[in-house]
């Protein structure tokens, strides 16, 4: 691979992946389908075996992230973003204690849980942009815990003191997890803010294209790393050849892609704040967001979620969803499609997420084009509730 961590996140994007330039040399790296390679009696580190291991597929999209997350060390590929949570998961100690947002992505929670009932951990949901509070979490968690970020929140979005709190759990011996998938590595690097590990779902902004299912964890400590990858190897949460190849390709215009979603999303957030029909908006680049300062200060974006209540609570948030005709009604964010959805009508989804809350997910359509068909909505759900 080119070496290209010295360029700036939008180059690297490009650059970081590539095969080596000699003459003749492909652009972009091969699709390899292989289970099995030609052994040697005494492999070295670098050596391919068997596929449940390690593939050259892997190994570009690997050093791509591992790179755009500012790592010494490639990212680990995983077959979606709950393999990776569910391997990363397994470095909380037997018995430990696990700090977390009370507002996390709902199946992070549920498999937070599970492993609590299964391993005997001590599960704290916090509010995680009350720092006093997580502090104090982290105060009664004994020794090493670990502390399970996401800033901004799903679907809350909120903003947590990242810096302050990693230092409270390093003082304690404890590591931080920190979920980046919202933010991005274009908007936020939390290994530079202190972080031990990193996960993202890659089926999201980075692959971007809404056709593939992918994970990945970065970790820069070797002891971590090695025992995330055991968790892999072991349990077999593996990505495929093609998925890896189109997640590498779909990385290619990360940066045209959030620099566009993220402009649309503030400009969509101004207008819509205010607005007859909407009870409230929430997006880190307002000034009344609560953390608004906080994301200014540790972010290099403000990211492309919105969250939208209507006024007339739940019937009205659905009937927006149902009246779109340009957005697009579905569980999932990231992709260059618009995708909107009414959280709670998902069982996992905590109860303190109000049940008219909207998340909306702005893609790379024209900003004008997304602004009339949710206004439209927003007006047709009005008459149909009021």
């Amino acid at each position: 691979m080119t070496d290209a961590t010295h360029l700036r996140p939008d180059s690297l994007v490009v650059a970081a992946g590539r095969p080596p330039r000699v003459p003749g040399a492909p652009v972009n790296p091969p699709v390899v389908l292989s289970s099995t390679y030609v052994g040697v009696d005494t492999p070295g580190p670098d050596d391919l075996l068997y596929a449940r291991y390690d593939t050259e597929t892997w190994r570009p999209l690997e050093d791509a992230i591992g790179a755009l997350e500012g790592s010494h060390r490639r990212a680990l590929a995983f077959a979606s973003g709950m393999a990776a949570i569910s391997a990363t998961l397994a470095v909380v100690p037997q018995g430990g204690t696990l700090v977390l947002p009370r507002h996390s992505y709902n199946v992070t929670l549920v498999a937070a849980r599970a492993h609590a009932e299964q391993r005997g951990l001590r599960l704290v949901e916090v509010d995680i942009a009350d720092t006093d509070a997580v502090l104090a979490a982290l105060a009664d968690a004994g020794q090493t815990p670990v502390l399970w970020l996401e800033s901004p929140t799903n679907p809350m979005l909120e903003i947590a003191d990242i810096p302050a709190l990693v230092a409270a759990a390093h003082e304690r011996g404890g590591l931080v997890v920190a979920d980046n998938t919202f933010a991005t590595p274009l908007a936020q690097r939390p290994l530079a803010l202190g972080a031990d590990v990193v996960v993202h779902s890659v089926t999201k902004y980075l692959a971007g294209h809404s056709d593939v299912v992918l994970g990945a964890v970065v970790a820069d400590d070797e002891r971590l790393w090695t025992t995330i990858k055991t968790q892999r190897d072991v349990h077999g949460g593996i990505p495929g050849p093609w998925e890896s190849w189109l997640a590498l390709r779909g990385l290619r215009t990360l940066a045209l892609r959030v620099q566009r979603s993220q402009a649309s999303a503030l400009e969509l957030a101004r207008r819509l704040e205010g607005h007859e029909h909407v009870l409230e908006v929430r997006h880190p680049g307002l000034p009344s967001h609560p953390q608004h300062e906080r994301a200014r200060d540790q972010m290099s974006g403000f990211g492309s979620i919105l969250t939208l209540r209507p006024h007339g609570g739940p019937a009205a948030a659905a009937a927006v969803a149902a009246n779109v005709r340009l957005w697009v009604p579905g569980t999932s964010l990231g992709g260059v499609e618009s995708l909107i959805e009414r959280r709670r009508r998902l069982p996992a989804e905590p109860a303190t997420v109000p049940e008219d809350l909207l998340r909306l997910s702005v893609g790379i359509e024209d900003v004008e084009d997304l602004a009339a068909d949710l206004l439209a909505a927003l007006e047709a759900a009005a008459r149909a509730t009021a």
